[in-house]
């Protein structure tokens, strides 16, 4: 749905003075929203007995996957209109940039390990191990979008926020485990 909706502020003329930072950052946000709903899936399984929400894990980390992919694909072709050299002086030059990157990449390799059969090729262990890189690539996203407002905007507070609720859990649950 945020495509369709994305794709019919285009057509009406509602993306505002700057289509183009508008168009990267809704996808941008959106990518965070689908990887934050991703990571909070364990969180609610465990606290609330949501065993169901299981199942549309590997899906709702695909979606953040494609609107990283979209925002990516927004910055190469309308920011950069794919100058690469530009793109890769962006990446040197621009801390934000660089860690986004670094975030796309780990969608990427996550992406590409979702199927079933590469899990089991893989082996549950690593490919476990492998798909916790799924926090790194928020903490990387939510850094990224920090520094790249600017001046005191709160959207970018409220994703680290709630990035860093959903990590002190996982944190928790972890040294539960751990002590027993």
């Amino acid at each position: 749905m945020p495509v369709a909706w994305l794709v019919w502020l285009l057509v009406s003329g509602g993306l505002g003075f700057n289509p183009q930072e508008f168009m990267n950052r809704y996808l941008g946000e959106w990518a965070l929203n689908f990887l934050l709903l991703a990571l909070a899936i364990t969180p609610a399984r465990k606290a609330f007995g949501w065993t169901f929400v299981a199942k549309y894990r590997r899906m709702i980390g695909l979606f953040a996957f494609f609107y990283a992919f979209l925002h990516l694909t927004s910055y190469v072709a309308l920011d950069q209109v794919f100058d690469w050299a530009e793109i890769w002086n962006d990446i040197v030059k621009r801390t934000y940039i660089t860690l986004g990157m670094i975030s796309v990449v780990i969608l990427t390799a996550l992406a590409i390990t979702s199927p079933v059969a590469i899990a089991k090729k893989v082996g549950a262990k690593r490919w476990q191990k492998l798909h916790k890189l799924a926090y790194l690539a928020g903490v990387l996203g939510c850094i990224h979008y920090l520094m790249m407002v600017k001046g005191f905007q709160i959207e970018p507070i409220i994703y680290a926020t709630v990035l860093a609720v959903l990590l002190g859990y996982r944190t928790y649950l972890w040294n539960v485990k751990r002590a027993n």
